[in-house]
């Protein structure tokens, strides 16, 4: 059984806690460095990924050395070349690595049986691979095919070590160099071979090319020149690449290359910081975008709120049908006419009351119809000045999207439903605001008492109800039979069922308020959001 070296478990398992946090991580909102953002997301998870936590689970592995660089730059040939043998396709059609290929030796395949880059590549094993290193052939940085492109990304950010391939006539090329100052970030072990190099201009070539190395910080890094053989070829001569292989023998030493795997370590767990911290501003910025479109939803809903309450306290309640119902309900004959004397005293007999309460049942069913159509408006025109809000030219960043998230039209059903949903629990509790009122201002004097009495009897609960849900909607008449028939607890019933009607309209403006606010309840987007990735920063500090 191989004895295997393993990190420290609070560096291990700090680095996992940090790749989930990461991996969790989203940019909701559409702000102007967003794309930055995730792009930096989905470098470091990869970086997590690929890299930091296989080789600090299994500080023994093979040091992977990715093979990169450009489109015909003849990684394949140089993998094939340095193996002995053709293990990956070398061509001349275009790309023409479509899988990688990862070679190691035939005894190093217990050490590598868990690296997750295995899922992504083509496995071969080789004598010719000394043991200590894992040849990985990587598809073109620059393939046409963008799935190719992202492979490749990926795979050197799993590398301990890259081995940069380029020609004579590319090297100067600006993408590769862009590549390569992300391993001088990190301290990423580079060597470049430098292929198809003519004789004539190999002084110019090399000196230039050494010239940008130190200009990079590269300077010191391996460079082997490969010269340009006139002619495709399936093998370079020996001869020609044992320069690249003793170097690779030597780097496969044990010494050597726990040294190359401990600074490239060393590098990620320090470019770590800059990018965690570098993300986790970014994660503040969405949260301080959404604070602000939350700001801007309350400051944008507060007019409509006090209009609301307004609107439903101006009486228009009453209006059309519950008007109409009223006066069929009063006019000679009807059920409520003469219920009071010339002296305004209760008169009528009780056996008469269960034909009342059933001739006033249509009128709650108006007040249903009518309440809900008022808070309908106010749902309305709360949306009216939500969307003018967010679509304001001066509206803050990130309100298209949560514009976006509540479509026109989308909100019809639901405030209908909602709507009449609090008509009906308006309407319900009528009964109970005259009972509430009626114990709470019990009547004084025998008289009053006698009169209260008489009331009762000759309306029950379901007839002054609705007349004080219909006085609460503004009808005055209403609101005169129901003081007259209870005094002060008629008049306070009143009062709070037309409380309970503007807070009703208040609420319903506050429920678009949510609705389009829903998309802010995002946890990346709250207040604090950033933190937990700070906090992963500061353990992750205390331990490198």
């Amino acid at each position: 059984m191989l004895e295997r070296p393993l990190a420290a478990t609070s560096l291990l398992d700090a680095i996992k806690d940090l790749r989930r946090d990461v991996d969790d991580t989203s940019f909701p909102l559409e702000l102007d460095d967003v794309a930055s953002a995730r792009a930096s997301r989905a470098r470091l998870v990869d970086q997590l990924t690929e890299h930091l936590i296989p080789r600090l689970t299994e500080l023994s592995a093979p040091a992977v050395v990715v093979l990169s660089g450009s489109t015909g730059a003849g990684k394949s040939t140089l993998v094939n070349s340095l193996v002995g043998a053709e293990v990956t396709a070398a061509g001349v059609l275009r790309p023409t690595t479509k899988r990688p290929v990862l070679v190691h030796n035939p005894a190093d395949a217990e050490l590598l049986a868990h690296h997750p880059v295995l899922a992504e590549v083509t496995v071969a094993s080789d004598e010719a691979v000394p043991r200590g290193i894992a040849l990985l052939d990587a598809p073109d940085l620059d393939s046409v095919l963008e799935s190719n492109r992202e492979t490749a990304h990926r795979l050197m950010e799993a590398a301990d070590l890259w081995l940069f391939v380029t020609t004579a006539a590319r090297y100067g090329d600006a993408l590769p160099w862009r590549v390569l100052e992300d391993a001088v970030e990190r301290s990423t072990t580079v060597a470049m071979v430098l292929n198809r190099v003519p004789t004539e201009s190999l002084p110019t070539v090399r000196g230039d090319l050494l010239d940008r190395l130190r200009t990079h910080g590269l300077e010191g890094s391996p460079l082997f020149v490969v010269p340009d053989l006139g002619r495709e070829v399936a093998m370079l001569p020996p001869a020609v690449i044992a320069p690249i292989r003793r170097w690779l023998a030597m780097l496969a030493g044990p010494d050597r290359a726990r040294t190359v795997i401990a600074r490239t370590l060393r590098g990620s767990l320090t470019a770590l910081r800059s990018w965690v911290d570098e993300l986790a501003d970014a994660v503040q910025r969405q949260a301080d975008a959404a604070g602000a479109i939350g700001a801007t939803l309350d400051t944008a809903v507060a007019a409509p709120r006090e209009r609301s309450r307004a609107h439903a306290l101006s009486g228009v309640v009453a209006d059309g049908a519950v008007r109409a119902r009223w006066a069929q309900l009063t006019a000679v004959g009807g059920p409520l006419a003469g219920l009071l004397s010339a002296s305004g005293a209760p008169r009528g007999s009780a056996r008469k009351a269960a034909g009342r309460r059933a001739a006033c049942a249509p009128l709650l069913d108006d007040l249903v119809r009518s309440a809900a159509a008022t808070l309908v408006v106010a749902g309305e025109r709360a949306e009216e000045a939500l969307r003018a809000a967010l679509g304001a030219p001066d509206a803050p960043a990130g309100a298209s999207v949560v514009l976006a998230g509540t479509p026109v039209g989308s909100r019809g059903q639901d405030r209908d439903s909602a709507a009449e949903a609090a008509a009906r629990a308006w309407v319900a509790q009528g009964t109970r605001t005259v009972t509430a009122a009626l114990a709470a201002h019990p009547p004084v004097r025998g008289r009053q008492a006698r009169r209260r009495a008489k009331a009762l009897a000759v309306t029950g609960d379901g007839v002054l109800a609705p007349v004080a849900l219909a006085a609460a909607g503004g009808l005055s008449e209403a609101a005169d039979l129901l003081q007259a028939l209870l005094g002060e607890a008629g008049t306070a019933a009143v009062a709070s069922l037309r409380d309970e009607l503007a807070s009703l309209a208040a609420a319903q403006v506050d429920l678009e308020r949510a609705t389009f606010g829903a998309p802010l309840a995002d946890p990346d987007l709250a207040a604090d959001a950033s933190s937990r990735l700070r906090l992963r920063l500061a353990v992750l500090k205390g331990l490198t």
